[in-house]
């Protein structure tokens, strides 16, 4: 069992963006000495839900100042990036890095971030899988060209060389972003919004796709520990709603297309209701369902929820030491299969 700690750099109300970002290198700092195998930080653009606009820029300054835990992007947005510079960047994290470095993509949305890049819709609606293939291709090749709709150019050298292939995973929400994947051999990132039997149905869908071929799939799940169910569900469900709201109304569509942004009270309980939100029993428990339920062996643990840099480190602190022990005895060395043993 893998589990990390996935940071979004969420910004609540009355908070600086130096205050959350200090705060979110600390967090990640503080994952390490927790026990965590890695952190992940996401990307957004324009908007506090979450304030990190370059996730592989952080994550290299956050592999600066640790030294054991693999640091990872969930995710850097191909819509709105060059794939050969990703491609440049990735590698030289993972030489300077000595490998502790993990590049997460995805395709973003339709938002006003493809306007101001100057990238357009297209790539957000039809060039995901040129670009995704182009920087697999730069990450493996030792020349690179390219004769597409999108990316023309002729012969480079890429420099420097990654120390061996990074390995790269892609965030779906989709089934065809799932085939896609899966025809590539790359594993999932499952995001936040959808329940086991959710991510279920994608690892089937992908399963299918890569003709019964498994992949380490990796999914995103809030985390938060009390010492009560009760106390944990209560704080979230008052702390969520004043980061969500203003948070989620900051997706602004690139054309006229109607948004609606989701109501922040409905969402804050649907993600105390399917996440380990309560005691670290409980917490211990949700997690190794979600497991069995959907094989998927890679947490990354959103603690963020709680509203204040202080409770994060906290929550980190508890998971670390009240969770996670428990959670890798249930798979450890790989002598069970996911739901051996479990919940009894």
């Amino acid at each position: 069992m893998r589990v990390g700690v996935f940071l979004l750099a969420a910004r609540f109300p009355g908070q600086s963006d130096g205050e959350v970002l200090t705060a979110t290198v600390e967090a990640a700092v503080a994952a390490e000495r927790a026990g965590f195998d890695d952190v992940w930080f996401a990307e957004h653009h324009f908007m506090s839900y979450g304030i990190c606009p370059s996730a592989v820029t952080l994550a290299s300054y956050v592999l600066g100042h640790t030294e054991r835990i693999t640091v990872g992007t969930a995710v850097s947005v191909l819509s709105t990036a060059h794939p050969v510079a990703l491609a440049e960047q990735t590698a030289l994290l993972d030489q300077v890095s000595g490998g502790r470095f993990r590049l997460g993509v995805g395709r973003g949305g339709p938002w006003v971030d493809l306007e101001v890049f100057g990238t357009g819709l297209a790539r957000y609606e039809s060039g995901f899988a040129e670009s995704l293939d182009l920087l697999l291709a730069g990450l493996t090749r030792p020349r690179l060209s390219a004769a597409g709709p999108t990316f023309a150019f002729r012969e480079i050298p890429m420099v420097p060389r990654p120390r061996t292939r990074p390995p790269v995973v892609v965030a779906c929400t989709s089934d065809a972003t799932a085939a896609l994947a899966a025809e590539r051999g790359l594993p999932m990132l499952l995001g936040m919004h959808v329940d086991d039997e959710g991510r279920r149905r994608m690892v089937d869908a992908y399963t299918a796709a890569a003709g019964n071929a498994q992949a380490e799939h990796v999914a995103a799940v809030m985390a938060y520990v009390a010492d009560t169910r009760a106390e944990a569900q209560e704080l979230l469900r008052a702390e969520l709603p004043r980061w969500l709201r203003p948070g989620l109304a900051g997706y602004v569509p690139v054309d006229d297309r109607p948004y609606t942004p989701r109501d922040a009270d409905a969402y804050a309980d649907l993600l105390c209701r399917i996440h380990p939100v309560g005691t670290a029993e409980d917490c211990v428990e949700t997690m190794a369902a979600t497991a069995e339920r959907t094989g998927v062996r890679h947490l990354i643990l959103m603690v963020e929820g709680a509203g204040s840099p202080r409770r994060t480190r906290e929550n980190i602190a508890r998971l670390g030491a009240e969770v996670l022990p428990h959670l890798r005895a249930r798979f450890r060395d790989g002598d069970r299969e996911p739901g051996s043993e479990l919940l009894n």
